[in-house]
């Protein structure tokens, strides 16, 4: 098998993680493993670590491990979702952890699972195997007009939510929609014809796709719990692709980097003092060149903490 992906800012992310890799046995937890990319580089520049590879997507683990044979000695998969990196770990601590939020490029490409307006797929939008599971045929074809707004503007910042959910619940009503193509006409139809950057779809499919998989909660969860998991002088770095995940990334780490002393105490016992500190200065972005060779890079935010004090 051919691998096209591109691994997202991998530079930058290896040159800020590798003061925590350095140490011999150092374990790195590639916390949205997808195709393996980070993880097949920090393995070629590191020669003692450990990769932890964690990712919901039973095809993803496949395809990584049969990628990443060569290194088998040296990295291990777990199919689960990246807020049970604890157990995932059973009691040990990684120097290094990285989250590459959103789709992979194994799930963008795999059109047949409908991540992707561009091709008439069934509407799935599942990013594990679970069938029991919600899909995005059950989110168009059963929200209420009010709950599809309120999902497309918290997950996909669309100005246009009120207006594509009323078309959606209207067009429902003469048939549900079970492919994608269908879905797409409907919110191109809605939205006003040159008032948007991109495809009129995009931001419609993204909080689709965030809802069924219900990806803000498990952030939420991911990012502390994770936190929770690095050892002293390890360090975790962050790649998020729009505002509403790089804006929770942020509050979590700012809080993490605070101390944390009690109203009216003056001098800060060192039991209140911040466990981590901000490795980079607000959110990197990919550099110019890497924009235009790697399109999927355009939107992606890179931001890096480290752990400088033990568990209080």
């Amino acid at each position: 098998m051919m691998y096209t992906h591109v691994p997202v800012m991998c530079d930058e992310v290896l040159t800020y993680l590798a003061p925590s890799l350095c140490a011999p046995g150092a374990i790195l937890v590639d916390a949205t493993l997808g195709l393996g990319g980070h993880s097949l580089a920090a393995l070629e520049r590191f020669d003692s670590i450990t990769v932890v590879g964690i990712d919901r997507d039973p095809q993803a683990i496949e395809t990584a491990s049969a990628r990443l044979a060569p290194y088998a000695d040296r990295f291990e998969t777990h199919l689960a979702t990246y807020d049970e990196i604890d157990e995932v770990l059973a009691g040990r601590s990684a120097q290094a952890i990285l989250f590459d939020l959103g789709l992979s490029s194994l799930q963008i490409d795999s059109t047949e699972r409908g991540f992707a307006y561009s091709t008439d797929a069934p509407l799935n939008m599942r990013m594990d195997a679970d069938e029991s599971r919600l899909t995005a045929a059950d989110v168009v074809n059963t929200y209420s007009a009010d709950d599809l707004a309120r999902i497309f503007t918290a997950y996909g910042e669309e100005k246009f939510a009120v207006r594509i959910a009323r078309a959606i619940v209207d067009a429902r009503a003469q048939e549900p929609f079970s492919t994608s193509a269908r879905l797409v006409e409907t919110i191109v139809s809605a939205v006003p014809a040159g008032l948007t950057r991109g495809h009129p779809a995009k931001k419609v499919f993204q909080a689709i796709r965030m809802e069924v998989n219900d990806e803000p909660t498990h952030l939420g969860r991911a990012i502390p719990t994770a936190l929770g998991c690095l050892a002293l002088g390890g360090r975790m770095a962050v790649l998020s692709y729009h505002s509403g995940e790089d804006r929770l990334v942020k509050q979590i780490f700012a809080d993490a980097r605070s101390d944390h002393v009690p109203h009216g105490v003056a001098v800060v016992p060192d039991q209140y003092q911040a466990q981590f500190r901000l490795v980079t200065r607000g959110a990197l972005k990919p550099c110019d060149d890497e924009m235009m060779c790697n399109p999927r890079s355009q939107s992606a935010r890179l931001r890096v903490i480290e752990r400088i004090k033990e568990d209080r």
